[in-house]
């Protein structure tokens, strides 16, 4: 299983990686052809088509990921479970397109955000179906271990975003060109996901009935507490953006979605992990082995916050270089808020693996308190800074409200079971990041003259020159202070493809054959 996990998570990080990859080029461009006002208009139907799709596909995504992971004794359990939850997820649909029609019609996004609202939110009853489909088909692929085929379809996604939209948008279609690409593009991967699941579990299940072998109860008791914990957890990113839209200008909504899109960049690696976390560790949890789950919670919490505090470093030293030259000279105002979310936004990094962990055992009392706790701080903070202070005051009370989750989520676990921080060495990396913090940002500023790159313009040397060497730096004196050992660095390249795999896999060996602590940790035991 070890090396399942890892394999998965290699595997989702790669399809990560080339989703990462595109928004980076389709996001300025975004920006820059709409202007600050229209892509804040664009955010906020996102934000809206994200809370809707909490009521229509989380019972049916987390439930059909978790059920079809897990070994029952019932006869044909895997194709019972994906009958019958692509059975809900087309029940579901049908209702929330209908209700998305009528309030539309009804003109309440007319009134809540301006008249363009009603056009774009016809324009998200094709996103609401195509998303669905496309979900469902993408998390029965991972629930049977298959994300060499689940993350595929999210790169085809985002590459088919990016050939429809951008060219729209370019030629003056705006949001709506936007948000058409948006719905071709979950269409397309949800046809193209529907048929490799058909191949590998026929879809013709969903005709068959189980006959009441199904423990619909449990099943349904875990669909309706995980509408609940997504619901909290997705009022955490969309809240702030959607309060904005009503409560501040439409540059300034523009400004703060630029500045959260950078801040989540931090989030790649625990994205990753808790995509797979879900339906790996429920299978370990229902082996029994809640030692390992342990293990694997407490190792995972120290590298996602060594990974994720040397990203927001880096991001906190350039910030005043890159947001200009990635959003453009008129971002300028993003950098203020981006600077005040770095530290909520590592917070919740390290929330993300733990609250999948527990998610995977089914038990999402303790996780729904806990997302409960920092969502209602959010939601109070945003009410009484964004009418003060606009952007500044989002920016703050979102920090406040993401970092929290750190501290409630390690309370949830020790609850459901597990402990994500008996391996944290918390102090070792705080003071890993402290020491490594001055010399990054003696480097950013040092390097801060432009040079003159094609197809791009001015961009300072520091850009370049920072990330390489201020990793090189944070590894070195993470494994001197003992935050890191040298030899896991190595098991996790010895995990990688060849050539990479196969150069690290004799270093590791050798390693693992050392006794004692290394590094200063022989003499400081923190």
């Amino acid at each position: 299983m070890n090396r399942t996990i890892t394999s998965g998570i290699l595997t989702v990080a790669s399809g990560k990686f080339i989703t990462l990859f595109l928004g980076i080029i389709s996001s300025p461009l975004l920006y820059r052809w709409m202007g600050p006002a229209d892509y804040g208009a664009y955010a906020t139907v996102l934000s809206a088509h994200s809370i809707i799709m909490i009521f229509v596909s989380t019972a049916v995504a987390d439930g059909v990921r978790k059920y079809v992971a897990e070994e029952r004794s019932i006869a044909n359990w895997e194709r019972s479970v994906i009958g019958f939850y692509l059975r809900l997820a087309t029940l579901l649909v049908v209702i929330g397109s209908t209700i998305l029609g009528l309030v539309t019609y009804a003109g309440v996004f007319e009134f809540v955000w301006g008249p363009e609202f009603t056009l774009y939110s016809y324009a998200m009853i094709a996103m609401v179906i195509a998303s669905q489909y496309m979900m469902f088909a993408r998390k029965s692929l991972m629930g049977f271990g298959l994300e060499k085929y689940s993350e595929p379809l999210k790169v085809l996604y985002n590459v088919a975003f990016v050939v429809v939209a951008l060219p729209m948008v370019y030629y003056g279609y705006g949001v709506v060109g936007a948000l058409i690409g948006q719905a071709l593009a979950a269409g397309l991967a949800a046809v193209i996901g529907l048929i490799v699941l058909h191949f590998y579990k026929s879809l013709r299940s969903v005709f068959e009935f189980d006959g009441g072998t199904l423990p619909k109860r449990e099943m349904m008791s875990f669909n309706t507490l995980s509408i609940v914990l997504v619901f909290l957890l997705m009022s955490l990113y969309h809240v702030d953006v959607m309060m904005l839209q009503a409560l501040a200008t439409q540059d300034e909504v523009g400004h703060y979605k630029a500045a959260l899109v950078f801040a989540e960049f931090l989030w790649f690696a625990p994205i990753t992990l808790q995509t797979v976390f879900v339906h790996s560790t429920s299978e370990l949890w229902s082996q029994g082995k809640n030692e390992r789950v342990s293990t694997l919670a407490a190792k995972t919490t120290r590298y996602t916050f060594l990974l994720t505090a040397i990203m927001a470093i880096g991001m906190a030293a350039l910030a005043h270089d890159v947001v200009p030259v990635y959003w453009g000279p008129e971002s300028e105002p993003a950098v203020e808020p981006l600077l005040l979310l770095l530290p909520g936004a590592l917070g919740f990094a390290l929330a993300r693996p733990i609250l999948a962990i527990g998610q995977g055992k089914g038990e999402l009392k303790y996780p729904i308190l806990a997302t409960g706790s920092a969502a209602g701080i959010n939601v109070i903070l945003n009410t009484a800074l964004i009418p003060l202070y606009g952007m500044y005051g989002a920016a703050v009370a979102t920090s406040i409200g993401y970092g929290s989750m750190a501290i409630f989520h390690v309370w949830s676990a020790w609850q459901v079971g597990f402990d994500p921080v008996s391996d944290a060495r918390y102090v070792r990396v705080i003071a890993t990041g402290v020491v490594a913090a001055v010399p990054i940002f003696g480097l950013a500023s040092m390097l801060a003259t432009p040079i003159t790159v094609p197809l791009i313009g001015l961009v300072p040397i520091s850009t370049f020159v920072v990330p390489p060497v201020g990793l090189m730096l944070f590894l070195v004196v993470a494994v001197l202070f003992g935050a890191l050992d040298l030899k896991e660095i190595f098991q996790v390249l010895a995990q990688f493809p060849d050539p990479i795999g196969s150069k690290a896999q004799p270093v590791c060996r050798r390693l693992q054959n050392r006794d004692g602590d290394s590094g200063l940790t022989r003499y400081f035991k923190f």
